[in-house]
This record gives C-alpha cells, structure tokens and sequence, in this order.
C-alpha cells in the first residue's frame, strides 16, 4: 500500500504541491448559432434557449484531496441493495410530474390514429403505475459514442432548435426518467449534468469544452477561457493526483486519465477539479426532477482477477450512491463519503467522514479505465519527467495486468458480506463498464424495482472488424440475463439473435424493436428500442482509441447521430416518429387494457424483430451512406 506517515506528508504537502486559488464566473457562454446541416436546409438545427453554464457543483473542501470532517449528525452507512434507495423513492414522485407534461406536450405532434396519445397519458396522469417509465442509454465507445450519442440526445431535445418539427424528437429527452451511460457514454452523460444539464448543442459551440481537435496528451489550448500551455496543464494534473498521494490514499493511472478527460468535459478551472459526482443530487433542477437521473455504469474486478468474468459484478453511480444490485454483494454505499472507513456496513468508531473523494472526473474515468492504455503514451510526449516517474512507479506497483483498474480504497463494502469477493479485501478495484462485452449500459434500468418500461439503447460500439455495432452488446445482456447471477438479480431481457443474425437481417443498420409481444416472455421484461450507429451523412465508425478530431469531422459524427435516431428527419422511413411513441407506450397500454392502434400495429410488423434468424457468416461489413451524398 502507498501510505506514508501523515505526520511527514503533511510537510512534504507544503514543500512540493501548490494549489492555485481560482475565481468562479457567472458569466454564461452563449450558443453559436450557426447550428448544424442536415439533409435538408429546413432541418436546421441550433439551440433554442438553453446556454452553456460556466460553473455548477465545486463542492470539494480541497479541490482533488480528500478530505477528513466531521460525519453528519446521522452517520452513514452501506444499505442492503435489494430495493431502491429511499432518496430515489422520493425523487421519482417528483421526476412523474415532469415526463407526464413533457409526454403530453411530444405525444400531441403525432397521429396514432385512434388512440390520441397525449389524451392517453393525460387520463391516467394521476395512476403512476399506468405511465409508461423511459430510459436511455448510451453506450460506451470513446469519443466516437460521446459525439454520435451526442447527436442522438440533441435530437431528443426539445430544447434544440426545429426539434419540434415534423419527422423530429425532441421531448423524448425529456420525457425519460433515467439517462444511463458507459465508458465513452459516461463522458457524455457526465458533460451535460456537470455543466447543469447543458444541452449539446451549447456543450458543441461553447468553445470551452468538447475542444477535441486537443487531445489529452496536449491539454486545453484553444478553449476561450481556460488557455493552458502543455507543460502547465500536466503539471496541474500531477499537482492534483500527487495531493490524493501524500495524504495516504493509493492512486493508479485512472486518477491521470480522469483528471485529464475532464478538462475536455467540464467547464470549470482545472477541469472542474472541486467537482464532484454526488453534488449533481444537490442541484436545483435534478432535487426538483426536473431532469433525469444521470447513473454512470463500470466492472468490479474481484481480487485475484485479470480478465473480467461474464458473471462480474456490475456497479453503479448515481448520484447519491455507488453499489450493486447483483447479488451476493447487493449493496450500496453513500457517494458523498466514500473514502470512509467502514467495515460490516458501518463506519469505524472515532473515524470521522472523508469528503470529496467521488471526484467527477475520477468517476467517469473509472467507467472508461480501459483508456488508461492511451494514457500511458504520455511517457512519449513532451510531459515533464515528474508526472512519467508517477506513471511508472504506479506501473511498477500493480503491474501491467493492473493497468486498468481505478483503487477504491478504503473499501466501503469490506467485511458487509462474507459470501461477496469484493467484501474480503480493503481495496475494491473497479474497471471500464464494456469489459465484459456489456458496452450498452442496461443492467441498471433492468433492475425489477425500478419497473422501466421501455429503454432506448443507442450503440456506438466497435463490433465488426470494420468498427460498427453488431449486436455484441445486446447478446452479452441477453445471455447474462439467463445466467444464475441474471435470475438472482431479478433481471429479464428480450429475446436476441446472434450476431451474424444482427447483420444479415439490417438490425444493425436500423432501428429494431426487441420484446414487442410481452406474453411470450415468462416474466416481464421492457421493450428495447434498439438504434445503432450507421452512416447516414458520414462515416462514423472511427477508432474507439483515437483521441483528437478536428471541429468539422467532430461536428459530422455528431450530425450523423442526429440523424441515426431520427432516420434522417423520418426521410428515410416517414412513420419512425409515430412508431417510436408506439413502442414507447406499449407496455403502458397493455396495463390499462386499452387497444393497440391499428398504426401501432403495422409499426410493431415493421420494427420489431419478428424471431427470424441468419447464422451465416457475414463476412466483412461495409455499410452504404443512408442519405445520397453530393
């Protein structure tokens, strides 16, 4: 273990780190309002109202150092996983008063022929178990699922410009209850919440961050605000880690990688360097439900693993908790303390709270730790020689079958369950949430207790040899869900094909519906609306590990996932809209008992995957443009 004597790093803290004093802004950065291009010039897209905000939640008592204060007057404690916490009990009654209107307002532009949607939702708007519950999630992938996701929930935006329009989606967005994201996922998800739910649009034009034409290794040069010369930019990275060093707490390369990944995603001096993932749930908008609720998805590696196991444990950060409902761990620890001593679920006598240890940046790179690899081309670059000497020397200390985990020490879950591997050592080690093939992040909105009814699953990932999605990540939740660790958890999942089966029959080239008929499953499962990445203005399978883009090609994939989730403004297919809301409120409607529209009917023959299979082999993918180029 890398602790030291306090009584010594306390004067090696002043004689080596320097912590720079910085001011917090109010100033707003306004949209650019040249928008984006689509396929056709009345599809125009810019931001309606929303801004880029400059700073949100720097609640860390010591920017990137933990902290020891006094514990609240109820002292924590780590909660049987089981059922939802009471904070999210309360929260989603607040969070229904939101979708209902946002449902109303988005069913109302559309024609389900005899069933009139928005009617629908406003009669039962007082039955809670009638509504239909949305998730989203977005998968992991790099920087190609941060701008392809991106342009997907620009899309479900009501606040984006012309997302209103016919053959548009805004209001989806709004209308869900959750917003999971993985990997390069989080680090969209991440962006907007810790820039107060800025929209994408903003997060695109700010000129602050999404800066990608910088990668990591060079630091934020061009942002309007935040001019930092390289040297000084690492510098500032080794400063904040070497402080977590010093006062006893192990580090590991995921500290490096997260505290860079944020200068690119937060708005703040030093990448939000006081921001921390737990304040999101002290923010006005989210504590009032007027936004969903962000979860951020990674692997636990038990001790002794390498390679992650199929059966691995799947965490969760949301924002007042970081655990599992996967048994047998099935726990949850409170994310505002952790780094906290506890053992059996409570904390330690005469120990008091540790503060600040959920750092954002550290949060959202521990769901993507499998970039920790990229991070190790720093020793090639001009960085200076103190933060390479860290690198290796946390290199040489966990070795590089290590490279990947993020520490987590203490840990919160030590000695809470004797039949859990993560409970029987001080450290739990987390790692990149795609490691085990699960790279769209579902497992959270499966949770029975949370009774989702539908999830729209975009997928970014790099399957094929070609680097476009076939289905891999649907297939690994599938065959989880019928594994013992699946049934124990409580999670169902529709039926899937394999993949050749994905390619074979387009399903991986355009929306499809898995789950349509819930009779035919045994237990109840929600449908997944099914939407993976494909070139429809652009040709967005670029490497998941390639780090910098210039603006046009990053504003392109971003363009190109617009138009992924509204298949081209619906030029492509003109009832993807109606279709959508179809899906959306099928598991509402066979509740209630009310009949299916005979539209909804000819939607479910056309998306839904009808059971058919192809296993041959597909040989090599090479997807056409969906709208003709020049």
């Amino acid at each position: 273990m890398n602790i030291f004597n306090l009584s010594v790093l306390k004067l090696l803290l002043v004689g080596i780190l320097w912590q720079e004093l910085y001011s917090h802004p109010s100033a707003q950065i306004l949209p650019n309002e040249q928008g984006l291009m689509q396929p056709h010039a009345e599809h125009t897209i810019t931001v309606k109202s929303s801004s880029l905000h400059s700073k949100a939640l720097p609640d860390a008592p010591d920017q990137y150092t933990p902290q020891s204060l006094v514990c609240p007057i109820d002292s924590p404690f780590i909660r049987n996983g089981s059922t939802l916490s009471t904070n999210e009990t309360e929260w989603l009654e607040k969070r229904r008063n939101f979708t209902v209107d946002a449902m109303i307002q988005f069913f109302a532009r559309l024609d389900l022929g005899s069933l009139n949607a928005s009617s629908y939702i406003e009669k039962n708007a007082a039955n809670a178990s009638a509504l239909p519950v949305i998730g989203i999630a977005a998968s992991g992938g790099g920087y190609r699922a941060l701008m392809n996701g991106g342009g997907a929930l620009q899309a479900f935006d009501s606040r984006t410009v012309n997302s209103s329009l016919p053959g548009h989606l805004g209001g989806i967005l709004q209308s869900a209850t959750y917003l999971t994201g993985l990997s390069g996922g989080s680090w969209l998800v991440g962006s907007m919440y810790l820039n107060n739910f800025t929209d994408i649009t903003s997060l695109r034009d700010s000129g602050n961050v999404w800066m990608f034409q910088n990668s990591i290794f060079v630091g934020p040069t061009e942002s309007d605000d935040f001019d930092v010369r390289t040297f000084e930019y690492f510098s500032q990275i080794q400063d904040a880690v070497t402080g977590k060093y010093i006062v006893g707490y192990n580090t590991s390369i995921t500290d490096y990688w997260g505290r860079a990944l944020a200068y690119q995603l937060i708005n703040a001096t030093e990448g939000g360097i006081s921001y921390t993932w737990s304040s999101i749930s002290t923010s006005t908008d989210f504590q009032s439900g007027a936004i969903p609720m962000p979860i951020i998805v990674a692997d636990g590696r038990a001790p002794g693993e390498v390679l992650i196991p199929d059966n691995t444990t799947v965490f969760e950060f949301n924002p007042w908790e970081l655990g599992t409902s996967n048994p047998p761990l099935q726990a949850f620890a409170p994310l505002q303390f952790l780094g906290s001593k506890y053992s059996t679920g409570k904390l330690l006598t005469d120990e008091e709270c540790v503060w600040g240890f959920d750092n954002a940046g550290f949060i959202m790179g521990t769901s993507s730790s499998l970039f920790n690899q990229a991070f190790l081309k720093i020793n090639d670059t001009d960085a200076p020689d103190a933060i390479k000497n860290s690198l290796n020397r946390i290199l040489g200390s966990i070795g590089e079958a290590n490279q990947d985990i993020a520490v987590y020490e203490p840990n919160p879950f030590y000695l809470y369950n004797s039949q859990s591997e993560y409970a029987k050592s001080t450290v739990l080690s987390l790692v990149d949430g795609g490691e085990d093939l699960q790279n769209i992040p579902l497992e959270p909105l499966l949770q029975p207790q949370r009774k989702l009814d539908v999830i729209i699953a975009l997928d970014s990932s790099a399957d094929t040899s070609t680097r476009w999605p076939n289905g891999t990540a649907m297939v690994a939740t599938y065959q989880r869900s019928l594994s013992s660790l699946g049934k124990d958890s409580g999670i169902t999942f529709p039926s899937v094909p394999d993949q050749n089966t994905f390619i074979n029959l387009g399903l991986n080239k355009n929306p499809t519906f898995f789950g349509c008929n819930s009779s035919n499953m045994s237990d109840s499962a929600p449908l997944i609306i099914y939407i993976p990445n494909s070139p429809y203005i652009y040709q967005s399978n670029v490497s998941t590990f390639e780090l910098e883009y210039d603006t046009p090609e990053r504003d392109l994939i971003i363009e190109n996932g617009y138009n992924v989730a509204t298949m081209a403004n619906a030029t492509i297919n003109s009832d993807w809209p109606t279709c959508l809301v179809c899906a959306i409120l099928s598991r509402s409607l066979e509740r209630t008992d009310t009949a299916i529209p005979e539209k909804c009917t000819i939607c479910f023959q056309r998306y839904c995957w009808d059971g058919t299979t192809n296993h041959t082999d597909p040989g090599d993918y090479y997807p056409s443009y969906k709208v003709p180029q020049g």
